[in-house]
């Protein structure tokens, strides 16, 4: 696998630097949905390999190619429902399309719109390898009716949009759940350095937990983490990056951005209150830190919230 992957924040950016057609995708979009017939208009297509830097379902009712996800290669044909979650590396080939949907999502699109707690709720969201599944024509139907509502909802221009898709979205993942995670098991998550992945990414979860509701008062930093799992510091960094593409720091601070954001909804929350539960010292350090990594300060993007 070739090194120094390019890592895409979202669709819009992943397609736009493959030179395919980006019209129909919003450019800074949190949730996307298409279906992909409109977005390949040349046949067969073959991808470069890149890191998503976020979820995407794959609901493939007409169509062949192959897609792969790190070091495993799998046939996509009708029927198949795929998931990924961001820093895998992928790359995906078509060749031919009648009808396949792409649902991309971020975490901060998950906490706001469908739960604050999404990752107890959906354990799933952070398993390292999920194998897709090829259904039967009725089961598949299911699928197909909850991801053409969330389309139409989509496109209806509601004020609520994105509160409606997310109650769409419960649904789906439900359904997700029952056909997918029923059958999942922990061997399969694969060797020593996925293993590390997926309890980093658990560790992280949990400590976020407890920060917001006030059972710890102090971030944990890189050494933390690394001695949570009796890993050198150096090992836990090196495994990180190179199974996901971020640096464990770059994990900490999404991690930050996402929790600080779905705190900030509650208008009832001071933003000093919401600087002290995620462990800053001071509010205008908070600030400085949230509008570096999202281009505004945190009463400001308040007010973009009020806005929409």
């Amino acid at each position: 696998m070739e090194k120094n992957i390019v890592i895409f924040k979202n669709l819009h950016e992943t397609y736009q630097t493959m030179d395919l057609p980006v019209s129909g995708i919003e450019t800074n979009a949190e949730f996307t949905i298409n279906n992909l017939k409109a977005l390949h208009p040349q046949l067969p297509f073959k991808s470069i390999g890149f890191r998503p830097d976020y979820f995407s379902f794959l609901f493939v009712k007409n169509a062949k190619g192959q897609y792969t996800t790190d070091d495993v290669t799998f046939a996509t044909e009708p029927g198949t429902i795929y998931f990924t979650n961001p820093g895998h590396f992928k790359s995906f080939e078509w060749y031919e399309i009648d009808e396949v949907y792409l649902i991309t999502f971020s975490e901060s699109f998950l906490r706001e719109n469908v739960h604050p707690d999404i990752f107890r709720e959906f354990p799933f969201l952070l398993a390292e390898t999920v194998y897709p599944k090829v259904l039967k024509q009725a089961d598949f139907a299911e699928f197909e009716t909850l991801y053409r509502q969330i389309e139409k909802e989509y496109h209806a221009g509601s004020p609520y949009k994105n509160r409606i898709i997310g109650n769409f979205f419960v649904v789906l993942l439900l359904k997700i759940k029952e056909y997918f995670w029923n059958d999942y098991n922990p061997i399969y998550e694969g060797n020593r350095s996925s293993q590390i992945v997926k309890t980093f990414k658990r560790n992280l979860e949990n400590h976020f937990r407890e920060l917001v509701t006030g059972k710890v008062h102090q971030p944990l930093r890189v050494q933390d983490y690394a001695d949570k799992q009796s890993l050198h510091v150096n090992y836990l960094s090196n495994v990180i990056t190179s199974k996901t593409g971020k640096s464990v720091s770059t994990w900490i601070a999404e991690k930050t951005i996402a929790e600080a954001r779905t705190l900030l909804q509650n208008a009832s929350m001071s933003i000093k209150e919401v600087s002290n539960l995620l462990g800053f010292s001071e509010a205008t350090h908070f600030s400085n830190y949230f509008k570096k990594h999202t281009a505004m300060s945190p009463a400001d993007y308040r007010k973009q919230l009020l806005k929409s």
